[in-house]
């Protein structure tokens, strides 16, 4: 009897697991789905994925949801995006993007290739100079322009050098972002891959760029009451994406980050029907991918003090399958993160916890550098990885075999810290 009772209730716990990653995974396809259109700007879905939100987090159980407004400036594609090259036809996000700060483009131009094995930059500007180079799109490797910032910003401004514009090559799949384009250049800069390039004599463009001042988004914020209200956690993940690049094409952003914002539903939800001894918040924020503006909003105007933080959790990229869990701690959270090391380590959640340096690459950033406990969770290398920040990161790419155990790591940190 005591068998069968302990196979029930096992049964029984597993049935649960699978109940709530079936609706995490409900919320991970709602937010990639075409209705939010990449949650990005241009075209609103980025504030639509934030009202579906506000009123998920209320059917969770949540005491109170507060939307915070704020503004950025960025540079979007949502208009025409057509790219021919010696009059083949490419295919946006996956032959080509632009450069977040780009502007439109609309012409043919001829294409000058960069000498990167014996390069000379006066060759380059004197070359730009001659007639057959008139007008034309300058080519060249991404990582040697990176290198020669010096000489390719010479290239970007009209000022600079009479080529058209400049073409980068990035190995596919080809990416796409936003965390510069708050501004705008004086001439296109395109991503391409080298396969799409290589030989080409001249590029067609048809491109449109617009450009939102002052556009309003805003930070969903929901809080679980505590038994105590002297101390806080906080859970933080970003809900907005890339949106659009043209017409057609939509970047779902399933791994990055609808699975870190699925993940902070579902949490709110774990903690309104097991009340916490701490208040929790939960901090959706929007902005991220414009250079982490809605939790540097935040940070500069919280709604309760930050010393009140006994730890925060970043949760962006969970939606893959990689065995091992990066992560990043401020230096006041490595108390903490011993803890997770030693819980990780009796329970087996996963098979180690790779810690990397502290950077400025997602939401706990601005609290880290505010002197806040806190840690970012990231599945790395799994095998969705490689499809973030393009059209495939989708439902088809996602996995979700890092939710549970990245899950249980925190209910399990939080119960003992």
């Amino acid at each position: 009897m005591k068998k069968i009772l302990f196979f029930l209730l096992a049964l029984a716990a597993v049935q649960l697991s699978a109940q709530d990653v079936r609706h995490y995974e409900k919320i991970v396809r709602e937010l990639s789905s075409a209705k939010y259109q990449g949650r990005g700007y241009a075209r609103g879905g980025a504030n639509k994925a934030g009202k579906y939100l506000e009123k998920a987090y209320r059917k969770a159980g949540a005491d109170e949801v507060t939307l915070q407004p704020f503004t950025i400036d960025i540079n979007t594609f949502a208009g025409k995006m057509e790219m021919w090259a010696d009059g083949k036809k490419l295919t946006p996000g996956i032959d080509y993007s632009m450069r977040e700060y780009s502007p439109g483009a609309h012409g043919e131009f001829p294409v000058y290739y960069v000498d990167t094995l014996n390069y000379d930059s006066d060759r380059l500007f004197a070359d730009l100079e001659k007639p057959e180079y008139k007008n034309c799109l300058v080519c060249c490797e991404f990582w040697f322009t990176y290198r020669h910032s010096k000489d390719f910003s010479r290239l970007q401004t009209n000022g600079g050098a009479p080529n058209a514009g400049l073409l980068y090559t990035w190995t596919s799949p080809i990416k796409f972002y936003k965390a510069y384009g708050h501004r705008v250049v004086d001439k296109p800069i395109v991503w391409v891959t080298p396969e799409a390039i290589e030989g080409v004599r001249t590029v067609r463009l048809d491109v449109d760029n617009e450009f939102l001042k002052d556009y309003g988004l805003f930070n969903v914020i929901a809080r679980v009451e505590g038994v105590r209200h002297d101390s806080c956690y906080v859970f933080t993940a970003h809900y907005d994406h890339l949106g659009n690049l043209g017409k057609k094409v939509y970047y779902p952003g399933a791994n990055d980050n609808a699975s870190g914002t699925a993940a902070l539903v579902t949490l709110a939800a774990f903690y309104a029907k097991n009340r916490p001894e701490y208040d929790m918040y939960f901090l959706s924020v929007s902005g991220e991918d414009a250079n982490l503006r809605g939790s540097e909003f935040f940070a500069n105007n919280p709604l309760f003090p930050l010393d009140r933080i006994k730890y925060l959790f970043n949760i962006d990229m969970i939606g893959d399958n990689n065995p091992v869990q990066y992560c990043e701690v401020s230096d006041e959270g490595m108390r903490g993160f011993a803890l997770f090391e030693r819980i990780n380590g009796e329970k087996h959640y996963f098979r180690a916890l790779n810690r990397g340096e502290l950077a400025a690459n997602s939401d706990h950033y601005p609290f880290a550098t505010r002197h806040v406990p806190c840690i970012f969770l990231e599945n790395q290398e799994g095998d969705a990885f490689p499809y973030y920040h393009t059209p495939n990161d989708n439902m088809k790419t996602f996995r979700s075999d890092s939710y549970a155990p990245a899950f249980r790591l925190i209910t399990d940190f939080i119960a003992r810290y």
